[in-house]
């Protein structure tokens, strides 16, 4: 954007210049030929020589910007801390005790008659008549449409597949049973009793006391002195060395490319072109303000950190224990051997053998002869007939009778049931309310006023003034003269060689102010028609004066 806005300054300098340097010479010239001769012929000493013109040197007038400082008178504002006092009202509460008069409604009974209406129920028969629709039937004759069954004969020709039976004979076997009567012999078992003797032995019981010797270990406490190793902690300060890194700033040179740059004026050529009458003008020169990059290569103070390994002493505490011997009394059990006598009771068993009587049943085999009927089978072929049924096709003609409808109109009478009006008589009961004043005692109570006298409280607010004091701050102007740099626009003279000759007859004359003479030609004075100034008297009015040379 910077860039950009530098860009757009240049290019409005260089157009205010060039602009200025058009208008110099216009001015110099006294408005070209626009007053006709007499005008160019007093125009000479602006001009200069006008023969010199053509082919000699031109002063020409050219812009440049001049940096001068320059006085400047500024405000500035100075922040300053001032204190005011202000009064602020304070309401203070006072507490008043006053009396005043209340009426106060105090609740009294009284007795009234008071006339109360009561609805009674009156019965009254009354006669209303009402509409009814009757029902009567009456005869029409109505037309409808009936489908009407045509019947109509028909022929189609079919296949059907006619059964025919055929006789056929064939052979199988037949397994034909028949009952045989064997003789079979078979074993039984047949239960036979028994009686045995047997001899066993049984474990009696018996009891019997004995005594025995024992030894037994008692115990007993004794008083015996011990040695034992104690450790007894102490402490032993302790030196050593441990690793510890740090960050260390280290001050380094560091080579940076910075990008910067500066307004310059410099002198642009523009070329003059050529004037009304063809005479080429000489090249202008401008001053144009041109943003001159620069790179600069800078030594930069960089400030990096290293991590620097140290070895730092530290102390330390070490708890540590050394052994002694102790003694002490200490209370052994030990154990003493005595004999002692136990009287005891054992039970023994001894053998003594019994007799037992027991019944066996043994099965004895026992050889039995039965008569068992036996099934057997034995092969016969025979022969049977049998009938097979082949379906054998044949064409059959057959006439069916094919219904259809006919739509045909018919006329019927109808009962159409209809409805007329009738009015009829009922009788109604109606139970009517009829008012009957009675009369009542009735209690009420009335709020009755009375007068009450009362104590009541009330606060008022005094306004007390109070001061109070706040800071508060000024920005205070005052007036500062300084020195800025200002850009002046300065119009400089220059010499610069005219190159080619004056067109027409006027460049070879050289003399005078009117006639032959001109500046560039025919631009400033009349060339050929001195009242004419060219071609109709357009050329240094449009051209010369406009564009200048």
């Amino acid at each position: 954007m910077r860039k950009f806005v530098s860009c757009l300054l240049a290019a409005v300098a260089v157009a205010a210049m060039c602009t200025s340097t058009w208008a110099a010479d216009c001015g110099a010239c006294g408005g070209g030929c626009a007053g006709g001769c007499g005008d160019a012929a007093s125009s000479a000493s602006g001009c200069g020589d006008v023969g010199a013109a053509c082919g000699g040197t031109r002063t020409v007038y050219q812009r440049q910007y001049v940096t001068e400082m320059q006085t400047v008178t500024a405000t500035e504002y100075t922040t300053e801390t001032r204190e005011r006092s202000y009064t602020v009202m304070t309401r203070v509460p006072k507490t008043e005790t006053k009396t005043r008069t209340v009426t106060v409604m105090v609740p009294e009974t009284k007795t009234k008659t008071v006339n109360y209406t009561v609805n009674r129920n009156v019965t009254e028969t009354k006669t209303a008549e009402y509409t009814v629709q009757v029902p009567y039937t009456e005869q029409v004759e109505q037309t409808y449409t009936v489908n009407v069954p045509v019947k109509e004969e028909k022929t189609s020709t079919y296949t059907v597949m006619v059964p025919k039976s055929e006789e056929r004979t064939s052979t199988y076997t037949v397994s034909v049973p028949y009952t045989e009567q064997v003789e079979q012999t078979y074993t039984a078992m047949v239960p036979v009793t028994e009686e045995k003797t047997s001899t066993y032995t049984v474990m009696v019981p018996v009891s019997e006391e004995k005594t025995s010797t024992y030894t037994v270990s008692v115990p007993y406490t004794e008083q015996v002195e011990q040695t034992y190793t104690v450790n007894v902690p102490y402490t032993e300060e302790m030196s050593g060395s441990r690793t510890v890194q740090k960050r260390v700033p280290v001050q380094s040179m560091k080579t940076v490319q910075v990008r910067g740059g500066s307004w310059q004026n410099q002198m642009v050529e523009v070329p003059g072109g050529t004037d009304a009458c063809g005479c080429p003008c000489p090249p202008k020169q401008c001053c144009k303000r041109v943003w001159v990059p620069t790179c600069e290569t800078k030594e930069v103070p960089v400030t990096t950190y290293e991590c620097v390994t140290e070895e730092v002493p530290y102390s330390y505490t070490v708890t540590k224990c050394r052994q002694e011997q102790r003694s002490r009394m200490v209370s052994v059990t030990k154990h003493r051997q005595e004999e002692r006598t136990r009287t005891y009771t054992v039970t023994s068993c001894r053998p003594e053998e019994r007799t037992r009587t027991y019944t066996v049943t043994k099965m004895v085999p026992e050889q039995k002869t039965r008569t068992v009927s036996v099934t057997k089978h034995r092969q016969e072929e025979r022969t049977r007939t049998h009938t097979v049924t082949v379906n054998v096709p044949e064409e059959r003609t057959r006439t069916y009778t094919v219904t259809k409808m006919v739509p045909e109109q018919k006329t019927r009478s109808v009962s159409v049931t209809k409805y007329r009006t009738e009015t009829k008589t009922r009788e109604y009961t109606v139970t009517k309310c009829v008012p009957e004043t009675m009369t009542k005692e009735v209690s009420y109570t009335v709020m009755v006023p009375q007068q009450k006298e009362e104590s009541y409280t009330v606060t008022t607010y005094d306004c007390v003034p109070e001061t109070k004091t706040s800071t508060y701050t000024v920005r205070v102007p005052h007036t500062v003269t300084k020195e800025v740099p200002v850009q002046k626009c300065v119009t400089v003279a220059v010499e610069v060689p005219v190159e080619g000759g004056c067109g027409g007859d006027a460049g070879a004359a050289g003399a005078g102010a009117c006639g032959d003479a001109g500046a560039c030609g025919a631009a400033g004075a009349c060339g050929g028609e001195a009242a004419a100034c060219g071609s109709g008297g357009r050329g240094c009015r449009k051209r010369g004066c406009r564009r200048g040379c």
